[in-house]
């Protein structure tokens, strides 16, 4: 009697969850390329990402569909849509960031404690930028890249990306990670869940991917990080394949940036329609609780 149910969700709700989150963190993506960058002295300012529309879902559902929704949404409008793919370098960005959303989402048990969610973001913002740095002095360090901020010395890549990783993790980390998702987290949780005919989590509850960081996860996450890097480190040699440029970018400038937010917004809107006239046909039909699956 004591023991916890399983938290599931089913096929059509997780990849309602997927195209929510590719859908959404894709359209905020491409507004941030048409924020200007500013600069105190040596410090660079700039938007990396609003990167609290990922960690917000991924708190408050599936984190796995969540962070690899949104990764996907990234490379889908933010590269193809605009006419251009990095090749193997792109394998780089989806999975550090994938990872890092998915390891956010899975340390949160109770989206109502805030403590929960603030470690949680941060940690999330802090796993990416730091294997994103990593990644590049790597490739310095084996030479596959030429970086000398100090001629002749390589090895001053670490301190100029030191200091780019906690800018991003202080800028970009507080106000467009942080903040809002204390904020979004919260407030959400209970009201947003049901619009996809999923009922909240809760402390009777147990949640299928929500845990302490296990071996494991750890595990994979060196696995993945090593591939990364290999990945990283291949797109700057001759064996990058799969990279492209249709040239779109260069011959509408901006209005491509526009084109790819327009169709980011229509799979967004379609998503939630479908998902407001699938909570309507619930209430009508008084059968709300099919849809809300406890296994």
């Amino acid at each position: 009697m004591n023991r916890k149910t399983l938290y599931t969700l089913t096929s059509s709700q997780k990849m309602m969850i997927f195209v929510l989150s590719m859908s959404l963190y894709g359209l905020s993506n491409m507004f941030t390329e048409l924020i200007p960058e500013f600069r105190l002295g040596p410090i660079e300012l700039s938007v990396e990402y609003f990167a609290f529309i990922p960690l917000t879902l991924c708190m408050l559902f599936h984190p796995l569909y969540a962070a690899v929704g949104a990764a996907l949404g990234e490379v889908i409008f933010g590269e193809l849509m605009l006419g251009q793919f990095g090749g193997l370098g792109e394998l780089e960005k989806f999975l550090t960031f994938s990872f890092a959303m998915y390891v956010a989402g899975r340390l949160v048990r109770n989206p109502q404690n805030r403590l929960q969610v603030g470690t949680a973001a941060i940690t999330g913002v802090i796993i990416h930028q730091l294997c994103s740095s990593l990644v590049d002095i790597g490739k310095v360090w084996i030479g596959v890249e030429e970086f000398e901020a100090v001629p002749g010395l390589a090895q001053s890549v670490v301190i100029v990306e030191g200091v780019s990783f906690l800018n991003d993790v202080l800028f970009s980390g507080i106000l467009f990670a942080l903040l809002p998702t204390l904020y979004l987290v919260p407030r959400l949780y209970g009201k947003i869940e049901p619009l996809l005919g999923i009922k909240p989590r809760d402390k009777s509850t147990k949640y299928e991917a929500a845990g302490v960081i296990s071996p494991k996860l750890v595990l994979s996450g060196i696995a993945l990080a090593l591939i990364a890097f290999g990945a990283e480190s291949l797109s700057e040699t001759d064996w990058n394949f799969g990279e492209w440029d249709s040239g779109l970018a260069d011959r509408l400038g901006s209005g491509a940036i526009w084109l790819s937010i327009a169709a980011a917004a229509v799979v967004a809107v379609i998503v939630l329609l479908i998902m407001r006239a699938k909570r309507s046909r619930s209430i009508q039909t008084g059968d709300e609780s099919e849809n809300l699956p406890y296994a």
